[in-house]
């Protein structure tokens, strides 16, 4: 089963770290990139230029809004992703608590044919326990 990892980062989280921390930390995310490319559990993904490149386009209604800057705003946004190939999500989940480094890895099945026949039917919103 396919899985695209999202890695989502506090937008400036990068660009505030000191040079020698990112170098090591891009490193050793390199390094645990490689060790499961080479295995055959990830098989494609990249990273992502920063938020302020990203241009969004609205359609609604027939009409297209473009606008600056990524939909979700600047506090979080994606910094790049991958694709997970594995048995199940147990499987995929093991993989990103290996994750090396600080980051939002957000995990969701990739639908492998061009249908919409086989998406899930919508589950009501999980209640917070706060």
């Amino acid at each position: 089963m396919k899985y695209v990892m999202l890695i989502v980062d506090e937008a400036g989280f990068w660009e505030t770290l000191p040079e020698e921390k990112r170098a090591e930390t891009f490193d050793r995310i390199g390094e645990w990139w490689g060790d499961f490319s080479q295995k055959g559990t990830i098989v494609g993904g990249h990273q992502l230029q920063p938020a302020h490149t990203a241009t969004t386009v609205r359609i609604h209604g027939g009409k297209a809004e473009v606008a600056n800057g990524p939909f979700n705003g600047y506090k979080e946004s994606v910094g790049g992703y991958g694709i997970l190939d594995v048995a199940n999500l147990d499987e995929a989940v093991a993989v990103v608590k290996t994750w090396p480094g600080d980051a939002k890895l957000e995990l969701r099945p990739i639908v492998e044919r061009a249908s919409m026949d086989n998406l899930p039917a919508p589950q009501p919103a999980a209640r917070s326990g706060r």
